[in-house]
């Protein structure tokens, strides 16, 4: 996926700064086409579903005319979509080109921990990686990136990122809008750290330098001063987004104020298509809507900091013009059965998320090495149910993640979660002293040698040691 839009002319380094600090809104004066990234066809061997993947280096205008480094999923940025079925037995060949050590961990995906792509399984530049695993959970929208210890920023930063699509034989999926880049469509945004000259930041000392641009993209193309349009030929259509930030935190919204209709978060349907004024994607975060394109809508993008220093703005990101013939019938009533844990019984735990200068830590401890992410071990057992408090004990935003299952949201910040939060989610916005209480339990997968993580969500925060090993073993 190279390349971006191109500005008329030669654009100043003065410009593209006042760009990053004006008005977004009022400077996105031109219209291209949503660029839809490819959809990955695997070989079938056997029974086994295989996608190849090549992680690779190349060039990419993040900023429009301006070239940066950058590295990408058989490309030079970003990476295939991959869709997949409930119940399919695949093979994912991701091959090293990196010059770097790397990993790639499958977002959201309830995997066996030795596929699931922690810095346990980091493989060096020229080697193939080749996980086997079973699709095991119902229709969600996933993602995948590179999870080694103190290079995730780096590489994501750097364009290493895809979009991973679960389907399964659910009323609902076959209620929703399901055909690939015609009524289904895959919005990856990005708000990332440049110099004017395209030097993407992705470190502390990165992102102090001065006269720095917070670029925001769509799909890998830069949107600081385009509208992205798409000319929908079905009158129903379902926008899956991801906010692959590094730390930014991105809020989804219609240019009109209207509302717009989520049919999903993290992990999968809600129980009923729900009426949302906006929708907050803290890194690391997805949500699914449905649009009705008679309401030639505008999506916009709020784009705030969540590290030191990050975007800031409203971004018209999508304007979907319609063409359509079809008249699509109502949406089901109900979408999913999502039963309420009941976890007066759950064992407890309490996460802290701390720091010690520009350390970060989990429990007091930085999980800078895999010694350290042992020694912090989390130790659960096949078919607990727990209940865990996460305590922000810092003034910092932070996006924790759970790898292996799907937790549910209890309460945020001692008020009981509702409406959209009641759905499975895998990622969850914990604000400066704040605290989330989740539960999970934990299911199908056990091993003795190898980790699942946890983990704030800000690539930084993670690579910075705020990251700890969860084990679940047999007994």
């Amino acid at each position: 996926m190279g390349g971006g839009t191109a500005l008329a002319g030669v654009t100043s380094a003065l410009s593209l700064i006042s760009l990053s600090g004006g008005d977004p809104a009022a400077a996105a004066t031109a219209t291209t086409a949503l660029t839809i990234p490819e959809l990955l066809s695997p070989t079938t061997t056997d029974g086994v579903d295989v996608y190849t993947l090549d992680m690779q280096t190349g060039t990419h205008e993040v900023i429009s005319g301006v070239t940066s480094s950058s590295a990408g999923f058989n490309g030079s940025y970003l990476g295939p979509t991959i869709r997949v079925s409930n119940g399919d037995s695949v093979r994912m060949d991701v091959t090293n080109n990196l010059g770097a050590d790397t990993t790639v961990h499958w977002h959201g995906a309830h995997v066996p921990a030795k596929v699931d792509g922690g810095p346990q399984v980091a493989f060096a530049n020229g080697e193939t990686w080749s996980p086997a695993f079973t699709i095991n959970q119902e229709a969600a929208t996933l993602w995948y990136h590179p999870h080694a210890l103190g290079t995730t920023a780096k590489q994501v930063s750097q364009g290493l990122a895809g979009m991973l699509i679960v389907d399964d034989d659910s009323d609902a999926s076959a209620a929703l809008p399901s055909e690939y880049g015609v009524d289904d469509i895959p919005v990856i945004l990005q708000c990332l750290a440049s110099s004017a000259a395209g030097d993407v930041k992705y470190d502390v000392a990165g992102y102090r330098t001065s006269g720095l641009v917070f670029p925001v993209l769509v799909n890998g193309v830069n949107a600081d001063n385009t509208t992205f349009t798409f000319a929908a030929t079905k009158r129903r259509i379902r926008l899956r987004f991801l906010n692959a930030s590094l730390s930014d935190i991105i809020t989804i919204q219609r240019s009109d104020g209207a509302t717009l209709t989520q049919v999903a978060t993290e992990q999968g349907y809600l129980t009923s298509a729900t009426e949302v004024s906006t929708i907050r994607l803290v890194a690391g975060s997805r949500a699914e809507v449905v649009i009705d394109a008679a309401d030639a809508p505008t999506i916009q993008a709020v784009i705030t900091t969540g590290w030191i220093a990050g975007g800031s703005g409203t971004y018209p990101i999508l304007s979907i013009t319609d063409s359509s013939s079809d008249t699509p019938a109502d949406l089901p009533d109900t979408l999913n059965t999502i039963t309420r844990y009941d976890t007066s019984s759950f064992t407890a735990r309490t996460i802290t998320l701390g720091q010690s200068g520009a350390t970060m830590l989990i429990n007091g401890v930085a999980g800078t090495t895999e010694a350290a992410m042992e020694a912090n071990m989390i130790m659960t057992t096949l078919g607990a149910k727990e209940i865990w408090t996460i305590k922000n004990s810092t003034q910092l935003e932070h996006s924790f993640h759970l790898h292996d299952v799907p937790f549910q949201v209890i309460s945020i910040n001692g008020t009981a979660a509702s409406g959209v939060d009641l759905g499975w989610k895998d990622t969850v916005e914990v604000i400066g002293t704040g605290t989330v209480v989740i539960a999970m339990e934990f299911t199908d997968y056990t091993d003795d040698t190898y980790m699942y993580m946890l983990h704030c969500h800000l690539a930084q925060h993670e690579d910075e040691g705020m990251m700890a090993g969860l084990m679940v073993t047999a007994s």
